[in-house]
C-alpha cells in the first residue's frame, strides 16, 4: 500500500502525496523540533523538506525508500536552518527538582529530567544533535542514520560518541546524569 501511494505521488497524484506527508509529517516534525530547538524554525524546515519532495518525487526511484528520503531531506533543510539562524540569547531558569531536595520522586521529576535533558542536548553541536536524534529519538540503526546523512558509518559513531560523552559531562556538573544516556549498541 505505502509503495504503491508513492508511486501514484510520484505519477503527480496529490492525494497520495498529501496521505503519504499525513503519516510521515509527525515523525518529521518531532524530530526538526529536536534538532533545532525551536517550534517555528522546526515548522518551516518541514515545510521546506516536503516542498522539495514534492517537486523532486520523481527523481525517486526506489518507492521503499520513501521514509529515508524524507528524514534525509528534513535533516538537510534542518542544518541548513541550523546554520543560517541568528544566535538568540537565552535565558535558563534553575528549578530545584525534589531529587535536589531529598523528597520523593514523582510524575514532575521525570518531566523536569526530561526538560534538563532536552536543554543539555540542544547545546550540543547540530551534527552531533543530528544523530541523536536519527538513533535514540527515530530509533534508526547507526547505519540508516549514515545513510540519511550521507556520511560514513564511522563518522556516526564518533558523533554520537562525542556527544553522549559532551551529555554526559554537562548533566553530572549538574549534579543528575540521566537514566538513559547509555549507548545502545549499533
Amino acid at each position: 500500500m505505502h509503495n504503491e501511494l508513492v508511486e501514484r505521488a510520484r505519477t503527480g497524484d496529490h492525494d497520495a502525496f498529501s496521505v503519504l506527508v499525513r503519516a510521515a509529517g509527525p515523525r518529521l516534525l518531532g524530530a526538526a523540533r529536536l534538532i533545532l530547538r525551536d517550534t517555528d524554525r522546526a515548522e518551516d524546515a518541514v515545510q521546506e523538506a516536503l516542498f522539495l519532495a514534492w517537486r523532486n518525487v520523481r527523481a525517486l526511484r526506489d518507492p521503499g525508500a520513501w521514509d529515508a528520503w524524507l528524514y534525509r531531506l528534513t535533516i538537510r533543510a534542518c542544518y541548513h536552518a541550523a546554520k543560517s539562524a541568528n544566535r538568540r540569547a537565552v535565558v535558563e531558569l534553575h528549578v530545584v527538582s525534589p531529587l535536589e531536595t531529598g523528597a520523593d520522586p514523582d510524575f514532575s521529576t521525570l518531566v523536569v529530567e526530561r526538560d534538563r535533558v532536552g536543554r543539555a542536548i540542544g547545546r550540543l553541536p547540530v551534527d552531533q544533535r543530528m544523530v541523536m536524534v536519527l538513533h535514540f529519538y527515530l530509533d534508526l540503526p547507526l547505519t540508516d542514520a549514515a545513510d540519511i546523512l550521507e556520511i560514513p558509518v564511522g563518522t556516526v559513531k564518533s558523533r554520537l560518541h562525542r556527544g553522549l560523552e559532551t551529555l554526559r559531562t554537562t548533566m553530572a556538573r549538574e549534579g543528575d546524569v540521566p537514566s538513559g544516556a547509555e549507548e545502545r549498541p549499533a
